[in-house]
């Protein structure tokens, strides 16, 4: 009769102390490595850390670029939260923009990205045709066509009118003019469109025969399988939209002149930034309002990525 032995197995023995020759030789095969990453050190301490270190220096304090700066502590955090009114409207502003682009953004690509998986012949161009966008639409000279496009007796104003609703001016209508600039973010899907129709070409096709087996339609698969296979990739996309939405710059000087008119209606935060550091010369301001952005946007972040356990599906972790 065999019998099961219950010895329990013996520890693991430390691995021995690594010679000293074998160290040496390990960083003389190291030291190329830090050769060739020497300049991006040096271009990280210089053009990075060093200018945020001077611009958290500078936001506790009263510059105006032509002066040298007067320590002030928590003034300008303080005017910034409780004494301004127009900061609190960018902050609104921005907000109604982020919460209207982003999704809207990455409904478009999701549902081109899904149109284009399933083309067969052509799909490279309009994937080009799509993505081109999202290289021009930064660009003022872009940005400036967008206005005159949604100016008065433009074109979008004309094709309305010939069918019947006249909006006049969608710049000089304070309800309508921060739709110009969603209108503009949202046209530039291309590039999130790109990383959904990689995610979607990764899906196994064997899921979706499975769930067309089970008795699943399209609406069906796409909840049950295209949702929880490319959740990754909606949340990765997801990321890097609302970072960019709420550092939008170019598209509102366009639309408003630099002004953030009319009423306001297109005052984003980083353009009130910009007024206030480079019109009104209150640098230090200007750098409380930058950092003030930087932590809001690193709390969000943070927010998203701990929200994201309930709803993104890894695929290797499914059988943890």
């Amino acid at each position: 009769m065999s019998t099961v032995s219950t010895r329990a197995p013996a520890p693991d023995r430390p691995s021995p102390p690594e010679p000293p020759a074998t160290r040496r030789c390990r960083r003389e095969q190291q030291w190329p490595a830090y050769v060739f990453l020497t300049p991006w050190m040096l271009g990280a301490a210089v053009l990075t850390l060093v200018p945020m270190a001077v611009s958290l220096y500078l936001s506790f304090t009263d510059y105006n670029l032509f002066d040298p700066p007067h320590w002030v502590g928590l003034r300008n955090y303080t005017e910034m939260l409780t004494e301004d009114p127009r900061f609190w409207r960018s902050v609104g502003t921005t907000l109604l923009y982020v919460v209207i682009a982003v999704p809207l953004k990455l409904g478009l690509a999701l549902g081109a990205a899904m149109l284009l998986k399933n083309l067969g012949r052509g799909r490279a161009f309009y994937r080009s045709a799509f993505y081109a966008p999202s290289l021009l639409g930064a660009s003022m000279s872009i940005a400036l066509v967008w206005r005159a496009l949604f100016n008065d007796g433009g074109t979008v104003s004309e094709v309305l009118g010939s069918i019947g609703i006249h909006t006049g001016s969608w710049v000089g209508d304070p309800d309508l003019a921060v739709y110009v600039v969603v209108l503009l973010t949202v046209w530039q899907f291309g590039a999130p469109m790109v990383i959904f129709l990689a995610g979607l070409q990764q899906i196994s096709p064997e899921l979706y025969e499975a769930a067309a087996l089970d008795g699943a339609g399209r609406w069906r698969q796409f909840v049950s399988v295209t949702v929880p296979m490319l959740s990754p990739v909606v949340f990765f996309n997801l990321v890097l939209e609302m970072i960019q939405s709420f550092q939008v710059f170019t598209p509102a000087f366009a639309v408003s002149g630099g002004e953030g008119g009319p009423a306001d209606s297109t005052m984003f935060y980083t353009l009130y930034l910009y007024e206030r550091g480079f019109t009104a010369s209150h640098m230090g301001y200007a750098a409380a309002m930058a950092w003030l952005l930087l932590i809001a946007i690193g709390v969000i972040t943070l927010i998203l990525f701990r929200t994201s356990r309930s709803w993104v599906f890894y695929a290797d972790e499914e059988g943890r």
